[in-house]
């Protein structure tokens, strides 16, 4: 992606460029523009009280500006040369893109060596928080909830994929990505990652980066980027979101087994809702819950192009339809480094606040899911 066409004026008319001496490229001129001081006074100094989350090149703070509006206020690591691209991709990419399920960026501050980005705020944080949190961060979502949360965050995809001009894919769907606002209504966030895909282009040969748990096994294996790797991603976010467990996670069904692995084993079994969260105590309607879980399956089949578009999950989602199952094929995924005895290992962790981990290498092991 190419950052040399756009920017814009600071209130003092001086350049946004200028403070980012060596950088190809500018920011765009119709984004508001803070003062590093403004930012600082809003989040209290950068108050970690004010801190609600943490990725792989920044955190985020919760911040006041002074006429009463709350903000999201996304500081990067000003050392991260990864995190400087990502603050050019991510304005580049989603200021001129509109839509209730994405989140909306309202400015930016480039002050020296500050660079941080100024969002919308979202009450209710995001989806892993919601799910994974303890305490007070921990919230009870009951189905409706949890379903709403699956279809705008698959129409969100679904416009960015095939609406938005030129298309968007976000290359790392995960749910800290996923932001709710106080209604529950979900946002997807940090499209520091995104890569624009023109009408003309099937596929990107481009370094591998997003998440573990989350990547497609195409993608991971030799970096091979389409929109079906969103697809991928988003299927793992629905088992996610109904299990109220992390892909991470080794031990599902009290053996080493990922999420993906598991889930398809209990499918091959008929015993596909031993995977619902304990937490939603029965009250959900099985065959809803049983559709959800079997067009996630055919989100993560391991060819790609098996893998349905996103236009094409919302409606599987949104109507009571019979799937083709058929047509479904064993799931892929990786694991990035090899595990003793046979059992998964690991990943080193790179972000104590990431429910997950941020990847930027290709993984060791390919392995796909076989029927028995």
């Amino acid at each position: 992606m190419s950052y040399c066409c756009f920017s814009f004026r600071s209130e003092k008319g001086k350049s946004a460029s200028s403070y980012l001496p060596g950088i190809e490229g500018h920011l765009l001129e119709d984004i508001t523009h803070f003062s590093f001081n403004e930012l600082k006074s809003a989040t209290d100094n950068f108050n970690a009280s004010c801190k609600i989350g943490r990725g792989g090149f920044g955190t985020v703070y919760q911040g006041t500006l002074k006429n009463g509006t709350q903000v999201a206020v996304k500081r990067l690591s000003a050392e991260s040369k990864q995190g400087l691209r990502e603050f050019l991709t991510e304005i580049n990419t989603i200021t001129n893109v509109k839509h209730p399920n994405l989140v909306q960026l309202i400015g930016c501050c480039v002050e020296g060596t500050n660079r941080i980005l100024v969002y919308e705020y979202l009450e209710n944080n995001s989806l892993d928080h919601a799910l994974l949190g303890s305490g007070s961060t921990k919230i009870k979502l009951d189905w409706r909830k949890r379903s709403a949360i699956c279809m705008g965050t698959a129409q969100g995809l679904a416009f960015l994929h095939e609406e938005a001009v030129p298309h968007i894919v976000h290359r790392d769907i995960k749910a800290s990505n996923i932001l709710l606002d106080k209604n529950f209504d979900p946002k997807i966030g940090d499209f520091g990652l995104a890569k624009l895909f023109p009408d003309d282009i099937t596929h990107i040969s481009t370094r591998i980066a997003g998440t573990t748990g989350y990547l497609a096994p195409e993608y991971a294996l030799g970096g091979q980027l389409t929109k079906k790797a969103d697809v991928y991603s988003f299927g793992v976010l629905i088992l996610e979101t109904i299990s109220g467990g992390s892909s991470a996670k080794l031990n599902w069904g009290g053996t080493p087994k990922y999420l993906l692995e598991w889930a398809w084993e209990l499918y091959e079994k008929g015993e596909l809702l031993r995977l619902v969260d304990p937490e939603l105590e029965d009250q959900y309607p099985e065959e809803e819950v049983l559709r959800y879980m079997k067009v996630a399956l055919f989100c993560t089949q391991s060819a790609a192009n098996r893998r349905p578009r996103m236009s094409q999950v919302v409606e599987m989602l949104s109507k009571n339809i019979k799937l083709n199952e058929k047509e479904l094929t064993p799931p892929g995924f990786f694991q990035d480094s090899t595990p003793s005895c046979g059992a998964p290992s690991s990943s080193k962790k790179l972000s104590t606040d990431d429910s997950s981990n941020r990847m930027s290498s290709v993984p060791v092991t390919i392995t796909q899911v076989t029927p028995r």
